[in-house]
């Protein structure tokens, strides 16, 4: 699948010139009639969500575009895809890099953190009213978090008015497949009640390439203090939560751990929040 798409991607960059009035309606156009080229998909859908200006280059913007289709062979399936595009009304390109810099300017390029994915199943510490809202993208088997989320969490846990915090299962299941089992498992303990949960997961002993879930669920037990079993962890409301995270990561993009997110805005440096008066 993934290759198909990189395979249309790079057809669509053989051509440069776009046609239309706004920008934004030359790129769905110039999208729309380049995957209808395709003869194995069909009932193609093209929309501009978002523009973003960049920083290194003017008149330059970056579009998040979505794209919904049916693939048709070799099993008819429904897809739908975000991807980001460049233009200045005149040119698209798939990529931009400041050559002096070294910076890809994908990086700039990041959906808007809706209202609607501050839900009070992922509200770990603080109040939903206060201040200033902070969201974790994290998989608690990835070395990156380890060494930094249950840092992090501790400290806002202190400041409840200051500080709502929200937190999202991510788990990168290509290098660490033990998480795609554990996040299950810390899902079940939050639903059970069990405190902190998500901070006492990361100090869990697993191999991240297990795929003994039994074993898993022993280690996890074991750190986080619970007695979870196959069924607690494979119940519906259970693996609903777990979808719905994946999907608001797959709505913004979010394709790393760990990702923060502070007041609706992407925080590079994850630290951002340490300096909020």
């Amino acid at each position: 699948m993934l290759s198909m798409w990189k395979l249309l991607s790079a057809t669509l960059l053989l051509s440069s010139v776009l046609y239309g009035e706004t920008t934004s309606e030359k790129i769905e156009d110039f999208l729309l009639d380049k995957f209808e080229e395709n003869s194995r998909i069909e009932n193609v859908h093209v929309r501009v969500e978002e523009k973003v200006p960049l920083e290194d280059i003017k008149g330059w913007d970056g579009y998040i575009v979505s794209v919904k289709a049916t693939i048709k062979q070799p099993v008819k399936k429904q897809i739908k895809q975000k991807m980001i595009w460049f233009s200045n009304g005149t040119m698209i390109t798939k990529e931009l890099v400041n050559m002096d810099t070294g910076r890809d300017l994908l990086q700039q390029v990041k959906p808007k953190f809706k209202a609607a994915y501050y839900a009070k199943e992922n509200l770990v510490y603080g109040n939903a009213n206060a201040k200033h809202k902070i969201a974790f993208f994290s998989d608690p088997l990835c070395p990156f978090c380890k060494g930094f989320v249950p840092g992090a969490l501790k400290e806002l846990k202190k400041e409840p008015k200051k500080f709502a915090v929200y937190y999202y299962h991510l788990p990168l299941e290509r290098i660490h497949p033990a998480s795609v089992h554990i996040v299950k498992m810390m899902t079940a303990a939050q639903l059970q009640g069990v405190k902190d949960v998500i901070i006492k997961t990361y100090n869990i002993k697993v191999n991240p390439r297990e795929k003994n879930v039994q074993k898993i669920l022993d280690a996890f037990n074991k750190a986080v203090g619970t007695k979870l079993t196959m069924k607690d962890i494979n119940a519906p409301v259970v693996l609903k939560h777990v979808k719905k995270d994946f999907n608001i990561a797959t709505d913004l993009l979010v394709g790393g751990t760990p990702t923060v997110y502070l007041d609706d805005k992407y925080d590079k440096k994850r630290n951002s929040y340490k300096k909020v008066k």
